[in-house]
């Protein structure tokens, strides 16, 4: 057990420092679609080398061109869905500081918000609607936490006047991380005191994990109010996960 966890965990820092050279090396001299498909490689194969199987829940395709908001669970959340159609990541400063994926988060284009600096959020805001703008793909999540499976706490709606201000649909996605038996994989938690070590550990020697992601129905966003647009997002998700019983708990939408 010991060795093949050795051996799990040399493979994983052996592809984080191809993901650092990559981002260092050719990052710079790639044009967006290449950078987009080495993206979506390396996270597809990070997922691997970590046992979590991507499972395609049917539905609608997933769109090349929205402001995409899903649930937040994990660190994995961002491959899984960089895995399928990679985006620039809006997320919370504190994932900047995470060892290594940090930085690889970062080159991808991730964009960190410090909690309560109004001022950085008005200059990402515009960030945000400048590259919709550009008709490219960016992603959120708004709970702006991770949060148990199971729980779907409210949205904060304040991002959500980037689709409309940029006129472009927002696409909501269900994750949820199974095992085998289809229950709840309860490893891929990432709240309280658990250190971002810990989780790594956690799912690296615990049984196989199955990722499943669900893209819904976009929503339109034209004359939409950005609170209507987080709560229908929160209910669409919610639905998607089966939670509605907490979606009608939950039916405040901060922002």
């Amino acid at each position: 057990m010991k060795i093949k966890l050795a051996w799990r965990l040399a493979r994983l820092v052996l592809h984080l420092v191809q993901g650092l050279a990559t981002c260092a090396l050719v990052f710079p001299w790639a044009g967006d679609a290449w950078r987009e498909r080495l993206i979506r490689r390396w996270s597809a194969r990070l997922l691997r080398i970590c046992r979590v199987r991507l499972e395609r829940v049917p539905g609608e395709d997933s769109l090349a061109h929205a402001l995409i908001v899903a649930n937040h669970i994990s660190w994995l959340d961002i491959f899984v869905i960089n895995a399928v159609h990679p985006c620039r990541f809006v997320a919370k400063a504190e994932i900047r500081a995470w060892p290594v994926v940090g930085w690889l988060v970062a080159q991808a284009g991730t964009v960190f918000i410090a909690r309560g600096n109004r001022r950085d959020l008005r200059h990402i805001f515009k960030g945000i609607v400048d590259a919709l703008a550009e008709r490219r793909r960016v992603a959120f999540f708004p709970e702006g936490t991770t949060a148990s499976q199971g729980t779907l706490l409210p949205f904060h709606a304040n991002l959500f006047e980037a689709a409309i201000d940029a006129a472009v649909p927002v696409q909501p996605v269900a994750l949820s991380y199974v095992d085998a038996g289809g229950a709840w994989h309860s490893a891929v938690d990432y709240t309280g005191e658990t250190t971002f070590v810990d989780s790594v550990l956690r799912i690296v020697q615990g049984e196989p994990v199955v990722a499943r992601l669900a893209c819904l129905a976009p929503l339109a966003a034209a004359g939409a109010h950005r609170r209507e647009l987080a709560q229908a997002a929160h209910d669409a998700i919610a639905a998607a996960l089966g939670q509605h019983a907490a979606s009608d708990r939950t039916r405040h939408t901060a922002g």
